[in-house]
């Protein structure tokens, strides 16, 4: 199966062009006002119909409530719900009755053990394998930290991994070539500041993607 490559976390149109021009399989939008990411629905809506039918739409959410989700599945219509924050496998199994979206798992990592959460979300369609982040951190991911690799080595989650956590182009090829992943996602990596994209590390991250995968 070819290697996704996701970028997160955009905000305008330019970024947007970038990533899709440059063969993003998935775009993000962030839908959590402490992110210097974050956007409004509307915002990430009209983004959005930049990209559909050139990459699936992601939506991001931290733990949020059922009108949230409504309203965020209703105007950007997505592709799949990432779920980032502290969602149970339960919560799971219902936003999968509710609103009928693929579902990508967050899972926070610093040891090996931790990989061990991924196989109670049995109805998760796909993970997101991130760093842990900080006790202090205001984000649950975005943080820019990346993780052990190595850990994911061998590693069988019953779903699809998306490897992410402080990947950039200059070390992307190294984690694919390590981790195996199905996918690579990228955000404050290909920023120039937080919350700000840089659209040609955006189409540098891409291709050293791509040329790692083969």
């Amino acid at each position: 199966m070819p290697l996704l490559v996701k970028i997160c976390g955009l905000s305008t149109a330019a970024s947007v062009d970038a990533a899709i021009e440059a063969g993003a399989d998935m775009v993000g939008f962030v839908f959590f006002a402490k992110s210097p990411r974050h956007v409004s629905i509307a915002k990430a809506a009209e983004l959005a119909n930049r990209a559909r039918g050139h990459a699936a739409i992601v939506a991001l959410t931290v733990d949020a409530d059922e009108a949230a989700l409504a309203d965020i599945v209703g105007s950007l219509r997505p592709d799949l719900l990432q779920l980032h924050g502290r969602e149970s496998p339960e919560r799971l199994a219902q936003l999968r009755k509710t609103f009928g979206v693929p579902l990508m798992k967050a899972i926070g990592v610093e040891r090996r053990e931790d990989l061990a959460a991924a196989k109670a979300y049995t109805t998760a369609d796909r993970f997101l394998v991130d760093a842990k982040p900080p006790a202090d951190a205001v984000l649950p991911g975005g943080n820019g930290l990346p993780f052990d690799w190595t850990m994911l080595e061998g590693f069988v989650a019953g779903a699809p991994i998306m490897l992410s956590g402080g990947l950039d182009p200059g070390n992307v090829g190294e984690a694919i070539r390590v981790a195996q992943p199905s996918g690579v996602d990228v955000s404050s990596g290909v920023e120039s500041s937080p919350g700000l994209k840089d659209e040609a590390r955006i189409v540098a991250f891409i291709r050293a993607a791509r040329l790692a995968a083969g």
